[in-house]
């Protein structure tokens, strides 16, 4: 068979299967989990890929994580192909959890039902057989990076080292044995455009603020007390004070919500709780604005007598990109939906743990149209199952095949051209120095 006879093949069979891929990301949106407490999904997953026949299954992958391998028997890179597990809060979605207020108002259900439709269309197609190499499929934790004081009182106990599932398999070794990697996350594009590929995207510190005052009688006797919630906001006005030295280039972004804001309203506040990210463009923007950020927040402490602990965790790594692999599969985009409907990425201010991976080895992370409404909010939803689950299964399927065939000789050219920004011991340091020089 010719490449091209094994992509019509493969298509038709994601087309047939179609119902079956829309049913299960419609399955998965009604059915939202946070991040490292996706159990339903995964379990999902699993009987999907096991229903698929795949090799080495594996759950409990950063705690909910599974994969499955899909083996030609053949040497050749191996290519994972990705789909994220978990939610978002948003009470106000039409879908969301009515106990945990998690909902999927950010696409994630249609990345698991592209990867898991690339997989039924590689599967049944008999593709494999062509190609040299093997394709990992990959169902991967907390993407979100949420309930950050849960999560760090896990990283707290060993369970985990990170906050982010791509950033604890890596560091756990999943992706030693990977060669490329790539997803497809849905988003409500302009009008006109299907496919998005390429682009950048800020990278991230977080941070944990506790402020500890004393309580006292709110009525009574408050001069007996000291006011941690007024540290905590002086100490946020100092970060807003702070904006006008942030350079547009560096595209920071502070947004800190406060958790808790004291126990009581007749008792002065003495515990007084904020999350908060420092977003930039690069690694040194960061650590320059998450320096201000730190300084600033103590001040609201000083300000009042009261003391604060700040604990800077690993984020996220700005994303990058592949110019190769995302010229493969933007020339299936443009087969598939017509080049008129294929845009370029610019740089995004918002944040994803596949910058992680893209600093160590060659990936991706293109988004597909199919939902409508802001990101993140109670109006996002799907609008166009063709576009949100698909196309995106179909174009990862596509673009594996590109990689794989022909003794893998595309791929193998990708792996040999790609110069890695860090090796995983210098990312695994890097994480450490930055969250050490912001306190």
């Amino acid at each position: 068979m010719t490449k091209e006879e094994i992509k019509r093949s493969v298509l038709e069979q994601i087309d047939k299967h179609r119902e079956k891929i829309i049913e299960l990301g419609q399955q998965i949106m009604a059915n939202p989990e946070l991040g490292y407490k996706e159990f339903k999904t995964s379990a999902l997953v699993r009987e999907s890929l096991t229903e698929l026949g795949l090799e080495d299954i594996t759950g409990g992958l950063a705690i909910t994580g599974v994969s499955g391998v899909l083996s030609s028997g053949k040497a050749g890179p191996n290519v994972c192909i990705m789909g994220e597990l978990d939610a978002v809060v948003c009470p106000g979605h039409p879908f969301a959890d009515p106990v945990t207020g998690a909902a999927h108002a950010c696409g994630h259900n249609g990345q698991v039902a592209s990867m898991i439709g690339s997989a039924i269309g590689l599967v049944h197609s008999g593709a494999i057989a062509h190609l040299s190499g093997k394709i990992t499929f990959l169902g991967v934790p907390a993407e979100e990076y949420v309930e950050v004081e849960y999560r760090q009182n896990l990283r707290k106990q060993g369970k985990i080292s990170f906050l982010g599932g791509k950033q604890e398999l890596l560091a756990n070794g999943f992706f030693d044995d990977i060669d490329m990697a790539m997803m497809v996350h849905m988003a409500s594009l302009k009008p006109g455009t299907k496919v998005v590929v390429g682009g950048t995207s800020n990278g991230f510190i977080g941070k944990l603020v506790k402020y500890r005052g004393k309580e006292a009688h709110a009525g009574g006797s408050p001069h007996m007390g000291i006011n941690a919630l007024n540290a905590a906001l002086l100490g946020l006005m100092a970060v807003h004070l702070q904006r006008e030295t942030f350079k547009d280039d560096d595209h920071i972004r502070v947004h800190p919500i406060i958790t808790k804001g004291g126990d009581l309203v007749n008792v002065i506040p003495a515990d007084v709780r904020i999350e908060t990210y420092v977003r930039g463009k690069t690694l040194e923007a960061i650590q320059d604005a998450n320096r201000k950020v730190t300084r600033a927040l103590r001040a609201g402490a000083e300000a009042i007598g009261a003391r604060v602990e700040i604990e800077d965790i690993p984020g996220y790594l700005p994303r990058v990109s592949n110019e190769m692999l995302d010229e493969v599969f933007r020339a299936n985009a443009e087969a598939l939906v017509g080049k008129h409907m294929v845009d370029s990425g610019t740089h995004g201010t918002g944040s994803s743990d596949m910058g992680d991976i893209m600093h160590l080895i060659p990936a991706i992370h293109p988004s597909c149209g199919g939902a409508r409404g802001t990101a993140h909010s109670e109006e996002f939803v799907v609008d166009d199952p063709e576009t949100a689950y698909i196309v995106p299964a179909k174009l990862l399927a596509l673009t594996a095949i590109d990689l794989l065939w022909d003794d893998a000789s595309l791929g193998r050219e990708i792996v040999e051209n790609f110069e890695p920004l860090m090796t995983k011991e210098e990312y695994l340091d890097a994480w450490e120095r930055l969250t050490q020089d912001g306190d």
